[in-house]
C-alpha cells in the first residue's frame, strides 16, 4: 500500500533522468530546480554500486585465507577477492565494485564551468555554491570503502528565471546539458518540505515548511509573509492560499536543553490545516517551487501503519519469507528443524553490555557462559537489526501492538495485515505481539524462569544471510530482568486474550505469574549487585500489569512498594532514577477493588505533565519534532516520534492540543524535512534504499518496507566519536561537521548510527503513533 503513494508524483513536472539514464555510468544531471527565483539547484549523481554477490568457491593453490578475525578474508595472488561464507565455506561473497564515472569535483565551482539562458537570452551568474555527500558505500576491501557522490551546485544568477520560458544548463566540463522549461508551479522544490504520508481530513494540523542550507552558501534568507499556496495536484486549481511564518531563525538555539539549532538556516511553517476535503495536493511558494504530492484522505493514517506494521513481520526470525504475504524473499532461518542448535549460556542478559551491564564486551559475557546443553524450542521471535539477535528487550513491540489492541479493540478487530495468521479468531495486530512473545514463552524453564534471548557469539560475518549463520549460538540464562520484562507482557497479552480466546489467555495468564514469581525468589539473589534502576522499573510494570489482569492484592503491593508516583508531582521519569512511564499508564488503566485513588491520579498527573513537556517542546523546533529535551539527537529521534505521552495524554482527556502535537511530531520522520526522504522503507517518494539490512544487501535486493532507519545525528557528537566512516573518507563537502543535523542523513549502509533501525526503537514507537492516529475516533 506505501508503495502507491509514490505513484500520484507521476503528474509532477520533475526534471529528472530516465531510469535508463540514471543506471547509465557516465555522471549526469538528475534534478533541476529554484530554491529561490535567482538560485538554481542542480542535482548531480556520480556513481553507482555494484554489489557483492554469493558465488561458489572455488579454492585456489594461490589463495590465502585469513581465519584469524572475525571474517575470513580471501585473497588471491595478494588480491582481495571477498569473505568466506557458511559452516563449510564453500561459498564466497564478493566484494562491492564502485563505477563512479568522472567529475573533477573542483570544477563544480569554478563560475565557468556553467552557462545559463532562459528564453534564449543569456543569463549571468554571480556565484556558485556546493554540497556533495555519498548516495551508497561499496566495501571494496576488507577495511576499505568507496562512494557514489551527489553534488549539489546552486548557481546564484544575476536575474530570475521567467516562467514559461524554455531554459537551458551548460557544463565546460563534460557533464551533459539540460534543457527545461521553468514552471515553478509544477516544479518539485528541495526547499518546500510537506509529509509523503499526508494527512486525515481531521487532522488538527496540517503544515508543510520552507527552508535550504546550500553548503558552502550557508542558508537562504527566505522572508516571513511570503505567499504560498496549495493546489490541487492534477488540475493545478487554487484551493488555498497562506503566508509563510518563521518557524525557527538559524540563529535560534532553543531546539533541546544543549542549546542546539540542528537546522543551520531559518525554518518557515506553511499552514494549511483548514483543508479538510479528500484530494491530492502539492504545497507552492510563489518564485521557489512545490512540495512532493501529498494525499488528504480518511485513511491516510490506516495506509501508513500498514507498511509500518508489517515491518516487524519482515524481521520475524524462524520462518521464510515470501509470496502470498510479502514481495520480499527471504530463506528460512535459525530454526531446530534445520539443525540449527542453540546453547544454553550460564549468563543472564542482564549481565552482559548488549543487556543491562556496562562491564566486558558486547558477547565476551555471554560466550564465557556457553555450555553444551542445547535449548529446545528456541526460535522465533523479532531479529535486530543487522543483527540476527533477539532479546527481550523487543518486547517492547508487543506491548505497543496489544495497547493497540485494547485501546481500540473494534478497529483492530478488522485491520488485516496480511500475515500468515490472518484469518484466524485474534487480531492480526495480537498475532503480530503473540508471535514476538511466543520466543520467549517456548524457552521458560519448568520453574518459571525466562532466558533473555537469542544471540550469536559475535556480530555476522561480512556475506553471510541469516538462514547461512556461521557462528555459535547461544540462549541466555533465565534473569529476574527478563523475567519481570516478560511477565508484564505476557500478562498485557491474556488481558488482550480473554475478549477472543479465553484458554489462550489462561495459558499467557499461568506463564506470565510464575516468570513474576520466580523472579521474585531470586531478586533477594541479587542484593548487593548495584542493579541499574530497569531491574526495579520491569518489576513495577509487571507487578502493574498482574494486578489489572489478576486484582491479586500481592501484585498491588508490590506496584506500591516500588512505584516512584506515591508522591505527586514525580516525573515519570528521572535519569538515573526510575523510568515508570508504562507502568503508570497501566495503573491509570486499572479498574480493580483496592485501587489507591491518590497514586492512580499522580500517574494521570505526571502523563499529563510529560505530555505538556513535549508540546512545549514541539513548537520550539524549527520542523515541529518533539523528544525529550536531555536527549542527544541520533539514533532515531528525528525519525521517530517521542509521542507515547502524548497519545496516552490524548486517550485520557481527549484534549486537542495533544493530538495537534501528535500529528505534527509524525512530520518530520514522514518527508516534512529538508533531505525530503520518508525514513520508513517502502512507504513515500523517497525512502532509504540501503539501511543496515544484512539478508537484503546479501541477495542484492531492495530492503523489505516497513523499517525505519535511525535517521540524522548530531554530527558535532560524532566527531567526538572519530567514527570510521567519517575520519577516513572524504565524501563531502563541506565537511560533514559543517552540515546541520537534520541535514545530515546519509544513505550509506555502514553507519549504523544512521541507517540501521531496531524493532523496539524507532520502528515499534513509529506504529504505535501511526496506529493511534488511524484507530482515533
Amino acid at each position: 500500500m506505501g508503495h502507491s503513494l509514490g505513484l500520484i508524483a507521476a503528474g509532477l513536472m520533475l526534471i529528472a533522468l530516465t531510469a535508463r539514464e540514471a543506471e547509465a555510468d557516465a555522471p549526469g544531471v538528475t534534478h533541476l530546480s529554484t530554491v529561490a527565483p535567482d538560485i538554481l539547484a542542480v542535482t548531480i549523481d556520480q556513481g553507482r554500486v555494484e554489489y557483492g554477490r554469493q558465488v561458489p568457491y572455488e579454492p585456489h593453490p594461490a589463495d590465502t585465507v585469513d581465519r584469524t578475525t572475525h571474517t575470513h578474508w580471501v585473497r588471491r595472488e595478494g588480491q582481495f577477492i571477498g569473505s568466506l561464507v557458511g559452516k563449510q565455506q564453500r561459498t564466497l561473497f564478493t566484494p562491492d565494485r564502485l563505477v563512479r564515472g568522472s567529475v573533477n569535483a573542483a570544477t563544480l565551482d569554478a563560475l565557468e564551468t556553467y552557462s545559463v539562458t532562459c528564453g534564449g537570452n543569456a543569463v549571468g551568474i554571480r556565484a556558485v555554491c556546493r554540497k556533495t555527500k555519498p548516495t551508497g558505500i561499496a566495501r571494496v576491501a576488507e577495511w576499505s570503502f568507496q562512494a557514489p557522490l551527489r553534488h549539489v551546485v546552486y548557481l546564484e544568477l544575476e536575474r530570475p528565471l521567467v516562467a514559461g520560458k524554455r531554459c537551458t544548463v551548460r557544463f565546460k566540463n563534460g557533464l551533459p546539458g539540460r534543457d527545461f522549461v521553468y514552471k515553478p508551479a509544477e516544479l518539485r522544490s528541495e526547499a518546500v518540505h510537506v509529509s509523503h504520508v499526508g494527512f486525515r481530513p481531521d487532522d488538527p494540523a496540517k503544515v508543510a515548511f520552507l527552508s535550504c542550507w546550500m553548503g558552502t552558501g550557508g542558508g537562504y534568507p527566505y522572508r516571513e509573509g511570503m505567499a504560498f499556496r496549495v493546489l490541487e495536484h492534477k488540475s493545478g486549481r487554487v484551493v488555498l492560499e497562506g503566508r509563510a511564518e518563521l518557524s525557527k531563525a538559524a540563529q535560534d538555539r532553543t531546539e533541546d536543553a544543549y542549546k542546539n539549532n540542528f537546522n543551520g538556516t531559518d525554518v518557515y511553517v506553511l499552514d494549511f490545516s483548514a483543508l479538510r476535503r479528500p484530494g491530492t495536493y502539492r504545497v507552492f511558494v510563489d518564485g521557489v517551487g512545490c512540495s512532493y504530492p501529498f494525499a488528504v484522505r480518511e485513511d491516510t493514517w490506516r495506509r501508513a501503519f500498514y507498511v509500518s506494521c508489517r515491518g516487524f513481520y519482515h524481521q520475524r526470525s524462524g520462518i521464510a519469507l515470501g509470496p502470498p504475504h510479502t514481495d520480499f524473499r527471504r530463506p528460512r532461518g535459525f530454526h531446530p528443524d534445520d539443525g540449527v542448535k542453540v546453547y544454553a549460556s550460564t549468563t543472564a542478559l542482564m549481565d552482559t553490555k548488549n543487556g543491562l551491564s556496562q562491564e566486558g564486551s558486547n558477547f565476551g559475557n555471554l560466550v564465557e557462559g556457553r555450555t553444551d546443553r542445547v535449548v529446545p524450542n528456541a526460535w522465533g521471535g523479532y531479529m535486530d537489526a543487522g543483527d540476527w539477535d533477539r532479546r527481550i528487550q523487543h518486547l517492547v513491540v508487543s506491548n505497543y501492538l496489544l495497547e493497540l489492541a485494547l485501546l481500540h479493540e473494534g478497529y483492530f478487530r478488522e485491520l488485516k495485515l496480511n500475515i500468515p495468521e490472518s484469518g484466524n479468531a485474534l487480531p492480526d495486530v495480537v498475532d503480530e505481539a503473540l508471535f514476538n512473545l511466543d520466543c520467549y514463552r517456548r524457552m521458560q524453564t519448568k520453574d518459571g524462569g525466562i532466558r533473555g534471548g537469542i544471540e550469536s557469539e559475535e556480530h555476522p560475518r561480512q556475506g553471510e544471510g541469516s538462514w547461512q549463520e556461521s557462528l555459535a549460538i547461544m540462549a541466555y540464562a533465565p534473569g529476574v530482568w527478563s523475567s519481570y520484562v516478560y511477565a508484564g507482557t505476557a500478562a498485557r497479552a491474556s488481558l488482550c486474550l480473554e475478549r477472543y480466546d479465553r484458554k489462550l489467555a489462561g495459558t499467557y495468564r499461568e506463564s506470565a505469574i510464575r516468570a513474576m514469581e520466580w523472579a521474585e525468589r531470586e531478586l533477594p539473589e541479587r542484593e548487593g549487585k548495584s542493579d541499574p534502576h530497569a531491574v526495579h522499573d520491569s518489576r513495577n510494570l509487571a507487578s502493574a500489569e498482574l494486578f489489572r489482569l489478576t486484582g491479586d492484592k500481592r501484585w498491588h503491593d508490590v506496584f506500591l512498594a516500588t512505584s516512584f508516583l506515591k508522591k505527586p508531582g514525580t516525573p515519570l521519569y528521572q535519569w538515573n532514577s526510575h523510568e515508570q512511564r508504562d507502568a503508570a499508564w497501566v495503573y491509570a488503566r486499572t479498574r480493580q477493588p483496592g485501587m489507591d485513588e491518590g497514586v492512580q491520579r499522580n500517574c494521570i498527573q505526571a502523563i499529563q505533565a510529560e505530555a505538556n513537556d513535549r508540546v512545549t517542546w514541539c513548537y520550539k523546533t524549527g520542523f515541529r519534532w518533539t523528544k525529550d529535551p536531555w536527549r542527544p539527537l541520533g539514533w532515531g529521534a528525528a525519525t521517530s516520534p517521542d509521542t507515547l505521552s502524548l497519545v496516552r495524554a490524548h486517550a485520557l482527556t481527549g484534549d486537542e492540543k495533544y493530538l495537534k502535537a501528535i500529528v505534527l511530531a509524525c512530520g518530520t520522520g514522514t518527508g516534512a524535512n529538508p533531505v525530503n526522504i520518508c525514513y520508513t522503507t517502502g512507504l513515500g517518494h523517497d525512502w532509504p534504499r540501503s539501511p543496515l539490512h544484512v539478508d537484503s544487501r546479501v541477495m542484492r535486493c531492495p530492503p523489505p518496507p516497513g523499517l525505519t532507519v535511525f535517521g540524522p545525528v548530531d554530527v558535532k557528537r560524532e566527531q567526538k566519536r572519530k567514527y570510521y566512516i567519517l575520519e577516513k573518507h572524504n565524501f563531502w563537502h563541506p565537511s560533514p561537521y559543517q552540515w546541520p543535523s537534520l541535514e545530515a542523513f546519509w544513505d550509506v549502509f555502514w553507519y549504523p548510527s544512521m541507517c540501521e533501525y531496531t524493532v523496539q526503537s524507532p520502528m515499534a514507537i513509529t506504529a504505535y503513533t501511526w496506529g493511534y492516529l488511524a484507530a482515533r475516533k
